[in-house]
């Protein structure tokens, strides 16, 4: 029988690799927590939290 841990949490998992990208709205050189896909844009933090807003 599995635990199940709730909240989706999983702190076993240390620090995140990050990725430079360029923001697709303002250009501006950022990272990310993903590895970026061709053709999918990518937002720097404050785009991000601008189109999050709509």
């Amino acid at each position: 029988m599995g635990e199940f841990r709730g909240g989706g949490r999983n702190f076993d998992r240390g620090p995140r690799e990050m990725h430079k990208a360029k923001c697709s709205e303002c250009g501006k050189e950022c990272e990310v927590p993903f590895k970026p896909t061709e053709g999918k844009p990518v937002y720097c933090r404050d785009c991000f939290q601008k189109r999050r807003r709509f």
